[in-house]
């Protein structure tokens, strides 16, 4: 019995491994020259980051010598932690109520019946095609007129009408099983039960990915928080760089205020890379 059975396993996996495609190896080194190109600037501000001041570095001749002393003299620079922890709050606060926000009317749009639900969702997917710019200048004339210049909370608020994120938020919630809704309704739970416990753990996949790219558009925001933030308590750490090109400053100077400025993304990336993965994996089976 034993060997009968082996056979075909052995013949179905002689099959699956006859069965995989040839590696492809002009794709493979045309991705790796793609991404050595890539990374190179990256790599270049990071050694003209802890290159000595004054010292000929890339893309001249490689630095003799390695030193600390710039991202030393930027972290201890009161300016540039101020601008960085206005930007966390900036972004941080955005992402949580963006998050919260877009969930809810996802969970509407997908799951409720009410009446002007399609209309409403369509009419305000269409600003997606208003351009920023076009609403730069009355929205500015809004935030002033309620005193909300130079004001964290005009800083934050205007930008956390997401369409993006509600439409994401949307068509995923429409992939859940209408089962689970029924079941929670039949057992007497409330709306907010059920929004509770079983849309936010069955999206927290797609919770996590736009958490991601929502942390990305905030913190590098410049156009908005450089025309509100007018001055160092709410001025955020991308337009903060920018008053320190317009200085007598080093290169290497700004290269690590530059490479600092780029840790928190890559920390919140490695993060909530194993959600970005699986959203991914949840959108090819649908």
């Amino acid at each position: 019995m034993t060997l009968t059975a082996s056979r075909p396993l052995s013949r179905a996996a002689g099959t699956v491994r006859a069965g995989r495609p040839p590696v492809r190896w002009p794709l493979v080194a045309l991705l790796g020259v793609l991404s050595v190109l890539t990374v190179s600037p990256f790599v270049a501000m990071v050694v003209v980051a802890l290159s000595p001041a004054g010292r000929p570095t890339v893309p001249g001749r490689w630095p003799e010598s390695l030193t600390l002393d710039n991202l030393t003299r930027v972290l201890s620079s009161s300016g540039f932690v101020s601008w960085t922890v206005n930007s966390l709050v900036y972004s941080v606060v955005s992402v949580v109520v963006i998050l919260l926000t877009a969930s809810m009317a996802g969970y509407a749009f997908a799951k409720k019946r009410f009446p002007g639900r399609d209309a409403m969702f369509w009419t305000f997917l269409a600003t997606m095609m208003v351009p920023f710019q076009a609403t730069l200048i009355p929205t500015f004339v809004l935030v002033n007129e309620l005193g909300g210049v130079d004001t964290f909370w005009g800083l934050i608020v205007p930008t956390l009408a997401n369409t993006q994120a509600v439409f994401l938020m949307r068509q995923f919630i429409l992939g859940l099983p209408d089962e689970l809704f029924d079941a929670a309704k039949v057992d007497g739970a409330s709306e907010l039960r059920v929004y509770w416990t079983i849309v936010v753990p069955l999206t927290r996949p797609i919770l996590a990915t736009l958490g991601v790219f929502v942390f990305l558009w905030h913190w590098n925001d410049f156009l908005w928080p450089l025309i509100v933030g007018q001055s160092d308590t709410t001025r955020t750490l991308t337009v903060g760089l920018t008053t320190l090109r317009t200085e007598e400053m080093q290169l290497s100077v700004l290269m690590a205020s530059a490479t600092i400025s780029v840790v928190p993304c890559l920390v919140v990336f490695f993060l909530l890379q194993r959600y970005l993965v699986n959203s991914i994996a949840m959108t090819g089976l649908k």
